[in-house]
């Protein structure tokens, strides 16, 4: 069994896999960043024969080398930050709290403007919010031990591993070659870990020349 709020990425891959089942879909190509980017990986690796692609982007996958150097950032102390005090110190709060995710992960934080902001802020302070925010971190732990698992067996679909260049960059693939035989690397340039709001158009582009080419 996974967290008892089922925010281990296994499950969250279940639940992915009962949406696309609801909707008719069979099998579909997979893209995730940051958090998404762990999902995704639990999704591809539970369900092989459901994945017809893979894209990950700018972020770790619990247990997958070079992890136990990767958590050592100083960067990435929010893994473990979480429970009722953690909730307390930050109500009220929650935009200091994103905006240092925001100001110290982006290559430019000015390209998350003041809208993105205040909008996110908004959706994070309403009740519960925050507990389930810190309960995506908090199973990370648990993260780790089931994709020990699931990496002894690597994914055969074709899999795009982007980066940012002022992020994870051409470290994306790595962690993905250790878990994936058929890893295309991509870094973008001039963008930090917002890939979406710092680089669009390229990073679309990118996205969709993969998912569009013949295997």
């Amino acid at each position: 069994m996974g967290s008892k709020d089922g925010y281990d990425k296994r499950t969250q891959a279940a639940d992915v896999r009962a949406v696309l089942t609801t909707l008719g879909l069979d099998r579909a190509a997979i893209v995730g960043h940051d958090i998404g980017t762990m999902v995704a990986y639990a999704y591809a690796a539970r369900y092989p024969d459901k994945t017809e692609k893979l894209v990950v982007m700018d972020a770790p996958v619990p247990g997958i080398a070079p992890w136990d150097q990767i958590v050592r950032s100083p960067l990435l102390w929010h893994f473990d930050f979480g429970g009722p005090d953690m909730e307390r110190l930050v109500a009220g709060r929650e935009r200091i709290y994103l905006d240092r995710f925001w100001n110290e992960f982006a290559g430019d934080p000015t390209k998350i403007d003041e809208a993105t902001r205040a909008h996110y802020a908004k959706l994070y302070a309403q009740p519960g919010a925050i507990h389930s925010a810190f309960a995506q971190f908090r199973s990370i732990r648990q993260d780790a031990e089931d994709n020990k698992a699931s990496m002894a067996t690597k994914l055969t679909m074709p899999v795009l591993a982007i980066g940012g260049a002022k992020s994870f960059g051409a470290n994306e693939a790595v962690v993905m070659r250790n878990a994936a035989v058929d890893v295309t690397e991509l870094v973008i340039p001039n963008a930090g870990h917002w890939l979406m709001e710092e680089q669009p158009t390229d990073t679309v582009a990118a996205i969709r020349a993969f998912l569009d080419k013949a295997n």
